[in-house]
């Protein structure tokens, strides 16, 4: 695959820098969707409630990042040494994921703490990855260069499937150590290769809290400005909260309730990945020609659809079928999201307003939904009400979606035929 950028900006360091999403996406599809939350409910978790403690996990790990992410927002606008800190960050992550192949049936407080450090190791790390894109493209070229380092992140996903293949039937913990090494190979790259743009700032840590934090309240003051920019966030929050729901509990639902394989999971996941990248880029057309909003209504039409037939679906090749309706939505609806966001962010509160999006209201929705499909499951004694129930959330931000309007891009001549839904 290759990457315009413009006269001064190196191929080689794009490259590089995308080889970290490459090294990170085996993270996020083999420890938070695939194979260590089937491992932690199964044989980590010995008395039957596994459902609620991988929700009580997964919303904890989400909940510290949500804290985190002003701070290291702040670090990551005033710091020297970036590199520094997405090395601590990604260091942390590779240890704790080493650490996790050790544990044993009923070490359930110490492998959820690890797995919570680790998860935290990795978004956090991404704020870090995330700030050198200015630093090595312009802003004409930003779209092509994180384009770019998603597509990385989709072959890493496949890649790491392929390479742990032989371990999923057998040792499947195994799988934990593989990532670990992973990891520390491919983001070498982006140390080695990206250059890095010092500023001369000494500011110490209790300056940077108040820097963070202040700066949170105050974006939430200038949000409060624009009526239908908290009328998309109110609504993103709810769905991204089942979409990252969905994603934290879709290999435990399709184990534990149809009964799939480790390899049959695989495959399964490895067909999501391929369908997502189509999704994209059939989803980017119809947000070109008549708007994100359109793209983003009909995407989680698509997940209202998904997890109903999810509810009534008994057969392995039946969930075969939603898995592929679930990855037309699945990278779509974040990537028509952002494009939504940035129609409707004033341009004088850009980096303000997709920091907050990116960061805090990004992470913050992954708390509700695990904790409600954990006590649903645990009430129910079933999956199948859990992952019903998330339809709610998707519709809840349908109908806000509906309230918004598309106002900046009307204002600047741009509208789109046919871009309000209702």
């Amino acid at each position: 695959m290759s990457v315009s950028v413009t006269s001064g900006f190196s191929k080689k360091v794009v490259a590089a820098w995308g080889s970290f999403d490459y090294a990170m996406a085996s993270f996020s599809g083999i420890m938070v969707t695939f194979v260590f939350p089937i491992y932690f409910r199964n044989v980590i978790v010995t008395n039957g409630h596994g459902d609620a403690y991988w929700s009580a996990t997964v919303a904890s790990s989400m909940l510290l990042v949500a804290l985190l992410t002003p701070l290291l927002g702040a670090m990551a606008d005033v710091l020297n040494n970036k590199k520094v800190y997405l090395a601590i960050f990604t260091a942390v992550t590779v240890a704790t994921t080493a650490l996790l192949y050790f544990m044993q049936p009923g070490m359930v407080l110490i492998a959820a703490l690890l797995f919570i450090l680790a998860n935290a190791g990795f978004e956090g790390g991404i704020v870090f990855y995330d700030a050198f894109l200015p630093e090595i493209t312009t802003p004409q070229t930003y779209g092509r260069v994180s384009g770019f380092g998603f597509a990385c992140g989709y072959i890493g996903s496949l890649a790491i499937l392929i390479i742990n293949q032989p371990f999923f039937e057998t040792t499947p913990k195994t799988t934990f150590l593989v990532v670990a090494a992973f990891i520390t190979v491919f983001s070498l790259p982006l140390f080695l290769i990206v250059p890095e743009k010092r500023h001369p700032i000494r500011i110490n840590f209790r300056a940077l809290v108040r820097r963070g934090f202040g700066q949170l309240r105050t974006t939430i003051g200038h949000i409060r400005e624009y009526e239908h920019v908290t009328k998309f966030l109110l609504a993103y929050f709810l769905y991204n909260d089942a979409i990252l729901t969905v994603i934290a509990f879709s290999g435990v639902y399709a184990n534990a309730t149809l009964h799939f394989g480790m390899t049959e999971l695989a495959l399964w996941f490895a067909m999501i990945q391929i369908v997502a990248v189509i999704g994209s880029l059939i989803f980017g057309r119809i947000a070109d020609a008549s708007g994100p909003k359109l793209a983003i209504s009909i995407t989680l039409l698509i997940w209202i659809l998904v997890v109903t037939l999810a509810y009534f679906t008994t057969t392995k090749t039946a969930f075969y079928f939603v898995g592929a309706i679930a990855g037309l939505a699945l990278g779509s609806s974040q990537s028509c999201s952002r494009s939504l966001m940035a129609l409707l962010t004033p341009p004088e509160h850009t980096a303000e307003f997709f920091g907050f999006y990116d960061g805090f209201c990004g992470k913050a929705s992954a708390v509700i939904g695990p904790i409600t499909f954990g006590i649903l499951s645990e009430l129910f004694g079933s999956q199948r009400p859990a992952i019903l129930a998330l339809g709610s959330f998707f519709i809840m931000g349908l109908l806000l979606l509906r309230r918004v309007k598309e106002q900046k891009a009307v204002a600047e001549g741009q509208s789109f035929e046919g871009a309000t839904v209702g």
